[in-house]
């Protein structure tokens, strides 16, 4: 098993360029240093895995809160743009609502 991980991190090593513009902050110089780190042995390394964390360092259950549909709904409200936030809270709701609106931004003297 620990032989096709290496394999694929190879292949993902691979793919993912090194970006000589961002020297210390480069993802693929980051991806190519961990994967000597966590492959000394190359395809003979025994790959426990001494922590519960991905490469972020978050653990299952903080992915499981990030990814959740009220966490995922909280920050697409967050994005959205001030005026489609206050055209929806003062959206009218029933017809009459909306007549009455209506009715009162015609009769409003344009200036």
């Amino acid at each position: 098993m620990a032989a096709s991980r290496y394999r694929r991190f190879l292949k993902l090593c691979e793919e993912w360029p090194v970006d000589e513009t961002k020297r210390g902050r480069d993802l693929g110089a980051y991806l190519r240093q961990r994967v000597a780190q966590a492959f000394r042995e190359g395809e003979n390394t025994q790959y426990p895995r001494p922590r519960d964390t991905s490469f972020s360092g978050l653990t299952l259950e903080e992915y499981k809160l990030i990814l959740s549909t009220d966490t995922l709904g909280e920050l697409k409200d967050m994005n959205k743009g001030l005026w489609k936030k206050l055209r929806e809270k003062f959206a009218a709701t029933s017809s009459e609502e909306k007549q009455k609106v209506w009715a009162q931004s015609l009769s409003r003297p344009r200036t």
